[in-house]
């Protein structure tokens, strides 16, 4: 199935969005019921808001902290519950993907290829994904700068690909921390890069809390939820782009379960951003100094 959109309209519907785009769906596709009723719900809001929103979900969490943690239907069958949602809903969908072998696949159905963080400088990836001609979102590493992300951006550039968002989703402080710095959302913006605030991951506790699993032992993230709609609204008024926010109705989501913002308030969460953004908006340019 092609993108239900060409890869250059839906850029520039990202880039026209006013006041902003929404990614948004459950972290990982738990089956396709699932994932058609959340995508309806998302459908739903886009029509209500006229909002910019693409899709997220992921086939494969393959950078779990424990073996036996859940990870997702995988790429076969987690493309074809994507492509279920793109035709039924309309949405445009975007997927994250590990290996470079990934990105031809994912492009038969997806219409934006997601880089994740800890993978956000590997360059066999990133032209992988680039040669797909979709839209990329580089999701900014917790070890990596803004300026180190510009580079990655770089790189996807001078592959043949123009079309990236780079993504904040907050930096390493100490071992089971984030913190997130907004010096980064404004630095990554210098290059005329569209910038989206990962709201849900940039308030994580990684490897956090010691968990049972199946009396095995082991450890999961935890998360300071609460604080989400905070972080959205400071994004935006720092002129982001776009907001990544991850939902579920599931009340015990198997990954990140602690940060995923229940699917009935995203209503709210949309209502509550959209002053700061249209504020930002009326501002005008920002004063340069000298």
């Amino acid at each position: 199935m092609p993108p239900s959109i060409a890869p250059t309209a839906l850029w520039s519907r990202l880039q026209a969005a006013n006041p902003f785009f929404l990614i948004s769906g459950p972290n990982v596709l738990q089956g396709k019921d699932h994932a058609l009723r959340l995508a309806n719900h998302i459908a739903k809001l886009k029509a209500e808001y006229k909002l910019e929103i693409v899709f997220k979900s992921s086939f494969d969490k393959a950078n779990r902290t424990s073996l036996g943690s859940f990870r997702g239907p995988g790429l076969d069958e987690g493309l074809k519950i994507l492509e279920a949602v793109k035709k039924e809903t309309g949405l445009p969908v975007i997927t994250d993907i590990h290996e470079s072998h990934q990105a031809a696949a994912a492009a038969e159905v997806v219409d934006i290829i997601q880089i994740p963080a800890f993978l956000c400088r590997q360059t066999d990836l990133l032209t992988a994904a680039a040669a797909t001609g979709l839209p990329l979102h580089i999701k900014k590493g917790q070890f990596a700068s803004p300026q180190a992300l510009q580079q990655a951006a770089r790189k996807v550039g001078e592959a043949g690909n123009g079309m990236v968002l780079l993504g904040e989703r907050g930096t390493t402080f100490g071992y089971s921390d984030l913190v997130v710095d907004p010096r980064s959302i404004v630095i990554m913006q210098e290059k005329s890069h569209m910038v989206v605030m990962d709201v849900t991951h940039c308030l994580q506790q990684p490897s956090a809390r010691p968990v049972d699993l199946a009396a095995g032992g082991g450890l999961v993230s935890g998360g300071e939820r609460a604080l989400l709609p905070h972080m959205g609204a400071m994004a935006l008024s720092l002129g982001a782009h776009g907001v990544f926010v991850e939902v579920d109705d599931n009340p015990s989501p198997p990954c990140d379960g602690k940060l995923q913002w229940p699917l009935a308030g995203l209503s709210n969460l949309i209502r509550y951003w959209l002053p700061f953004a249209e504020a930002r908006a009326k501002a005008g340019d920002v004063p340069v100094a000298g």
